[in-house]
């Protein structure tokens, strides 16, 4: 299934890891953008509607949870899962309640992408 899927996160490297990771969890079709931090990942998702996005949690301008609040706000239902380096339980629960789909802790693998995104594709 192709999919097109906003990446944003501030660490041009990280963005790279990110997408090599979903390259080896076998989405290897989809079409992949990037955002620099959360505000351009904001007008991106808006102007481009993808199926999905990937933040990072901690970006300058505008935090992953505020990129979540700002789509939220203005009624945008984009599917959005964190991948960030860290994973506490008040975060978990922070993105539950924001509506985010999951959060992926850094270091991740192929293995959990698979495990957060193969769902939503079922």
């Amino acid at each position: 299934m192709e999919l097109n899927v906003l990446v944003a996160d501030d660490s041009r490297v990280m963005r790279q890891i990110v997408i090599r990771t979903l390259r080896q969890a076998g989405y290897d079709d989809w079409q992949i953008s990037q955002a620099s931090d959360g505000q351009e990942a904001l007008e991106m998702a808006l102007a481009e509607q993808p199926d999905l996005i990937l933040s990072d949690w901690n970006m300058p301008r505008m935090t992953g949870i505020q990129l979540l609040q700002a789509l939220r706000a203005q009624g945008s239902d984009i599917p959005l899962g964190f991948v960030t380096s860290e994973g506490s339980a008040e975060m978990r629960e922070q993105a539950d309640a924001e509506g985010a789909l999951f959060l992926v802790a850094k270091p991740f693998t192929p293995e959990a992408f698979r495990d957060a995104i193969d769902p939503l594709l079922a």
